[in-house]
């Protein structure tokens, strides 16, 4: 957005905005985690047995210190603040253009890297391939409904195949004409099963159905599908998107497609899978968590975390709306960018979204003034080494690109990672009948019952107070550095791997909080303070496993946060830039014979 894109305009030209204020100085602190890792049986059992006693939840509340929340230094001088939504007070058309006025996106560059939206347009104009011809390609792979399942449907809950085959059909025939919407016409794009679309069953990755009752489609999908995308199907998720590994006991677990050793992340996994696999340049998930990023991280790709009008989903939802946003995750990041300037268009019908300026802009708007790099060392310093290695070589890589890095210091960061876990359990719980809660995962049932369940209402209003804390010292540090992003990886540990193969089969799945929260340290904030974060490629293990790097900045920064990702595409992983997954197995290469020309 023009009127913010580089954090230097006028803190009064948006709505909903926090006051300006610093925290107060307290010493970082984060005591190890005390939570045991259980499986199988024994994890039943247990769930079964916390379900039964309050007495028994209490124990495991009080272990995980939700409780000593409202006993925070300080709360009491702030409000509460439940929506952390900030948005312009007037946005500017000026910039405004059409799809085909976009930006155009590039090709991929070499065959070790992912096709690109730009790589199907080319080919659809050429007349060498139809949006036809890809999606039946594509159906085999990823449908459940034949025998044998396709193989990569472990990634998708649902394809409607004459859906799938009348929109392929309906943009191959714009084509032939000579009349294609834009870039994403006929582009093969895959959609979170938290989303609602019109003919599709919404189960969040559940045996319970959340359908909108209207049957409607989330506003963000249309926008895509109105630019001739074609949703090839739902994807797999994270039960309730309650978890960040995607160990889905009811759909099957999507495995990292760069080391099948390792989750997706989640709760966006069945998307990541997607992308990381080559299948759709593009997909959609949903930041109910962090969900947005983690699959960026684990999987090599880029996730944007919006808080545009929240993408106005304009239909109902079970989740409350102040911890839910939409994003999309794509390969490239021209795709990234693409897909959501068209997602993120403001919807009319919806009180925040329609203030928002049009994201339909001809080009990324990086920062005028001084470049800032905001680092909590202490913070970002409980990284894993190969990790920390990583990011301090891609700080380094933005330095010599002008930026200067500033030494922040962000308080009660762990205090605020439990208050923003008591959130989303409590919204989750308050959803769910005792009944429903019965047929989740074993897992889900014991954090709804222990975290979702014995919250107090005063324990949830005091998380809220500590959000307020946490935006009011954010707002303090942007009117100091204007401009400035504030950098960590996207997590602190180089992926999540699978622990036993058991997780994956037993039909009991697996807990383990202390790893839950630690993947969450650093992509809670930006969801908690409704700021927009991005998260790069930027690098890989010794065991291909990709570890990735976020920037979160000022409120309604978008454009800034994709100026900041195009400028490190020259050196981030040494100058190589994304990588598909080295085995074929877990690689599509859909347009391979298209692109040769045979």
């Amino acid at each position: 957005m023009s009127t913010s894109t580089a954090g230097e305009a006028s803190t009064n030209a948006f709505l909903n905005r926090p006051q300006a204020r610093k925290g107060p100085d307290v010493p970082y602190k984060n005591e190890a985690g005390s939570n045991p890792v259980l499986r199988g049986v024994t994890l039943a059992v247990l769930s079964k047995i916390i379900a039964s006693s309050s007495w028994i939840q209490s124990i495991f509340w009080k272990l995980n210190r939700f409780d000593r929340l409202k006993d925070t230094p300080y709360l009491d001088d702030y409000e509460i603040r439940l929506d952390p939504s900030v948005w312009p007070q007037h946005g500017s058309k000026e910039l405004a253009t059409t799809l085909t006025g976009l930006p155009a996106g590039r090709p991929r560059v070499s065959d070790t890297n992912y096709y690109t939206c730009a790589d199907f347009h080319e080919l659809y104009k050429s007349g060498k391939t139809t949006p036809s011809d890809v999606v039946e390609q594509l159906l085999p792979l990823i449908r459940r409904d034949t025998q044998p399942a396709g193989q990569h449907s472990v990634a998708f809950i649902d394809a409607k195949i004459d859906l799938v085959r009348a929109a392929a059909q309906a943009s191959t025939d714009r084509y032939r004409a000579g009349k294609p919407l834009g870039e994403l016409d006929g582009v093969p794009l895959a959609v979170k099963d938290e989303v609602d679309m019109k003919g599709y069953k919404t189960t969040k990755g559940s045996k319970l159905d959340f359908t909108d009752k209207t049957g409607g489609t989330a506003w963000c999908v249309q926008k895509w599908q109105e630019a001739g995308a074609v949703i090839i199907g739902k994807t797999n998720m994270h039960e309730c998107g309650l978890d960040t590994t995607n160990n889905n006991q009811t759909w099957g677990t999507p495995l990292n497609p760069h080391n099948n050793g390792y989750y997706t992340g989640g709760s966006s996994g069945g998307s990541a899978y997607a992308v990381a696999a080559g299948i759709v340049p593009l997909a959609l998930g949903v930041d109910g968590g962090g969900s947005i990023r983690l699959p960026s991280a684990f999987c090599g790709i880029y996730g944007l975390k919006t808080t545009h009008g929240r993408v106005s989903p304009r239909v109902s939802k079970d989740w409350i709306d102040s911890v839910v946003v939409y994003g999309p995750m794509a390969s490239s990041i021209d795709d990234l960018a693409l897909g959501y300037r068209i997602m993120a268009q403001p919807d009319p019908a919806a009180t925040r979204s329609s203030g928002f300026p049009s994201p339909l802009v001809k080009t990324s708007f990086a920062s005028t003034g001084k470049k800032y790099l905001g680092i909590d060392r202490t913070w970002v310093n409980r990284s894993d080494k190969v990790v920390l290695d990583m990011f301090n070589a891609a700080v380094e890589g933005y330095v010599k690109q002008g930026y200067e890095v500033i030494e922040i210091k962000i308080p009660y960061l762990t205090e605020g990672q439990k208050a923003h876990a008591l959130t989303i359990l409590s919204e989750s719980r308050s959803q769910l009948t005792r009944e429903k809660i019965t047929k989740l995962s074993w897992h889900n049932q014991l954090l709804l019952n222990v975290a979702g369940g014995h919250a107090t209402a005063q324990d949830f209003m005091y998380s809220q107070k500590l959000r307020n804390l946490l935006m009011c010292h954010l707002a303090w540090i942007w009117e100091q550095y204007p401009g400035i992003l504030i950098l960590t990886p996207t997590t602190p540990c180089a992926g999540w791997k699978v622990g036993k193969p058991s997780d994956l089969t037993s039909g009991y799945g697996v807990s383990d909080g202390d790893q839950s929260l630690r993947s969450m340290e650093y992509v809670y904030l930006a969801n908690f303070t409704g700021s927009p974060a991005i998260s790069l490629p930027m690098g890989y293990t010794d065991d291909n496993v990709p570890v990735g790097l976020m920037a979160m900045g000022d409120w309604c920064s978008e454009e800034q946060l994709i100026a900041f990702g195009k400028e490190g595409e020259a050196f981030l992983d040494g100058g190589n830039g994304i990588r598909r997954p080295k085995d074929a197995k877990n690689w599509v290469d859909v347009l391979a014979a298209k692109k040769s020309g045979q």
